[in-house]
């Protein structure tokens, strides 16, 4: 397991962001002043007229995007999740979302994974925020890989894209060589039919961790990696809970309001299914290392794994 290749996602959404405006002149992204943190200086470094640091003003930030996106420019706006989803809500919702513009928006530093910086910028309520837009699309990729792929396809799709990044480096699951990523569409990553364990985000790692433990233990599951928490891939998680009879979800964020919610409301209407959800429990995170305080949390494999035996 040393061996495996580490990317923290929001390296490869800088990377991302230079390719796409290589390949696209209507391509411009807008920071927050915070363009190392969330990488898009990978970007400035190549298009300096084409990125705009609008400073601590991420309000302004989302409106002046949306006056882009009225002229046929691409936006990628970019802050800290908490700052991004949650104080340029407003803008976002009536700027943004409202008139349906194309404006993508690059979210770093989601979860309680940014450790050390605590509480007020742990963000576990974005899923939340943005799925309650109406038409936001809203992505978590898993490792480097895939969020190189939902970038993207955020510039492909026509509308509002929400996309959150981590600050950790995770394993790199997927082979970027034949990997392919469709919006509202999720990945089945291994057979099972005792459980189905339907993760997000970074909790996609612990999940394949869990199925290892569990499997040696007689359990199987079905590990199911949902990058797109909206559109959800209701098929798939129809098809995996009439085969498993048993769900548990996995994400860094808030049990409410997020891709536990969405599950759920997708089981209850067309086939009711006991679940478990494994998440942040309706309170606030603390500061410390990224790796215990998500322990701490309940975000780890050990706890997946006695989710799945609570059942």
């Amino acid at each position: 397991m040393s061996e495996i290749k580490k990317v923290a996602t929001r390296e490869s959404y800088g990377i991302a962001l230079a390719e796409l405006g290589r390949a696209h002149e209507d391509v411009v992204v807008l920071d927050a002043d915070l363009s190392k943190s969330t990488k898009t200086d990978t970007f400035k470094k190549e298009f300096p007229e084409r990125h705009f640091n609008c400073g601590i003003a991420e309000c302004n930030m989302a409106a002046a995007a949306a006056g882009m996106a009225a002229m046929g420019l691409v936006p990628f706006v970019s802050s800290f999740a908490m700052f991004a989803a949650g104080r340029a809500f407003e803008q976002i919702r009536n700027s943004i979302g409202y008139p349906h513009l194309n404006v993508k928006i690059g979210a770093t530093h989601g979860g309680i994974s940014v450790g050390e910086d605590g509480a007020s910028h742990q963000c576990c309520e974005d899923f939340a925020l943005m799925r309650s837009i109406p038409g936001m699309v809203v992505l978590c990729p898993s490792d480097g890989v895939e969020a190189k792929a939902a970038v993207h396809a955020a510039y492909a799709h026509q509308g509002p894209v929400y996309m959150r990044f981590g600050r950790l480096a995770l394993p790199v699951i997927h082979d970027e060589a034949t990997f392919k990523f469709e919006i509202g569409k999720g990945e089945q990553l291994t057979d099972g039919t005792d459980v189905a364990i339907i993760a997000t985000g970074l909790m996609v790692g612990e999940a394949l961790k869990a199925e290892e433990i569990l499997r040696a233990e007689g359990i199987h599951a079905r590990v199911i990696n949902m990058c797109s928490i909206k559109p959800l891939d209701e098929a798939l998680v129809i098809e995996a809970a009439k085969a498993c009879g048993k769900v548990v979800t996995c994400e860094e964020h808030s049990v409410i309001g997020g891709l536990g919610e969405a599950v759920a409301m997708t089981l209850a209407k067309n086939c009711p299914t006991k679940m478990r959800c494994v998440g942040v429990q309706d309170v606030f995170g603390s500061s410390g290392p990224a790796w215990p305080v998500l322990k701490k949390f309940g975000l780890s494999a050990e706890n997946i794994v006695e989710t799945v035996k609570s059942f």
